[in-house]
């Protein structure tokens, strides 16, 4: 599938990193949840758009939206901002996957961590460098040996780097680490930050024209580094997988899912039941 771009120039207070790259505008949506855009159906379209936008020389940006996101976006401005900005949204964890496919039936869970490896294998392939941002320095080395011995040494990890505790996506830190990966010549830099921090740091760096795209992947380099434990395949086939990651661990998860569950159960059955009320009100 070729994807024609729309391109507009970047404008921000910081100082652009380079004012001629052009930044890839948010492709046309194919479904909506809970007012927010996907616009790709499945990891195949995912992984040949990505690496064609890479190709191209814009900058853009990948998110993954999955309930936790939609949770957050109903209060974070900052995070509503970065959204509105995504060149490309796939839906993750087969919840949104399943809301989604109201609106397009050919949508699939298509997870950061999903993505992680057969995207460094095409990087590879397309000969685009990489560069690592987020989590640890002892996941980064090892996430980055995983990725380079997956592909038989073919990738091209330019640099990597972990930001320190407290990190402000919005803050000078974030510009320095947004100019080292500029400086690197990465054309994929793979965010793992965890949600919203890594959606507003990757807006950040669109905004200020960095050549590459920022592809937010939450804990996938801690589950390649073997840090983190995913959920089995059977957990993940049957949709489950946030039940496996609250049993793993339910202290620091259940606030969470529990606003989760909530949200859920609104969007599948509280929504279509006003939505039908609008309509038999609609003269």
């Amino acid at each position: 599938m070729t994807h024609t771009y729309q391109c507009i120039r970047t404008v921000n207070d910081a100082a652009l990193v380079d004012p001629s790259v052009m930044r890839l505008e948010p492709q046309p949506p194919i479904a909506s949840v809970d007012g927010w855009p996907i616009n790709l159906p499945d990891q195949r379209t995912a992984i040949d758009a990505i690496v064609e936008a890479a190709q191209s020389d814009g900058c853009f940006t990948v998110f993954t939206l999955n309930l936790d996101h939609l949770v957050k976006l109903r209060s974070s401005a900052a995070f509503q901002q970065a959204y509105r900005g995504a060149t490309f949204v796939t839906a993750d964890g087969e919840p949104v996957a399943q809301l989604a496919r109201r609106d397009a039936p050919g949508i699939v869970r298509t997870t950061g961590a999903d993505l992680l490896l057969p995207l460094a294998d095409a990087c590879a392939e397309a000969q685009l460098p990489v560069f690592l941002f987020g989590t640890s320095p002892g996941v980064l080395a090892k996430a980055g040996a995983r990725l380079v011995e997956n592909t038989d040494g073919r990738l091209q990890i330019c640099g990597s780097l972990s930001p320190p505790i407290g990190f402000d996506p919005e803050g000078p830190e974030a510009d320095a680490a947004i100019a080292r990966i500029a400086q690197s010549g990465a054309r994929i830099c793979f965010v793992a930050l965890g949600a919203p921090k890594q959606e507003i740091f990757a807006a950040r760096a669109q905004a200020q024209g960095v050549k590459a795209g920022f592809v937010c992947i939450g804990a996938s380099l801690d589950f390649l580094a073997g840090e983190q434990v995913r959920a089995p395949r059977a957990f993940q086939r049957a949709g489950l997988e946030w039940l496996w990651r609250l049993g793993s661990n339910p202290r620091r998860l259940a606030a969470r899912y529990t606003q989760c569950a909530l949200l859920l159960a609104e969007l599948r059955l509280l929504a279509p039941l006003s939505s039908a009320g609008a309509g038999r009100r609609r003269p």
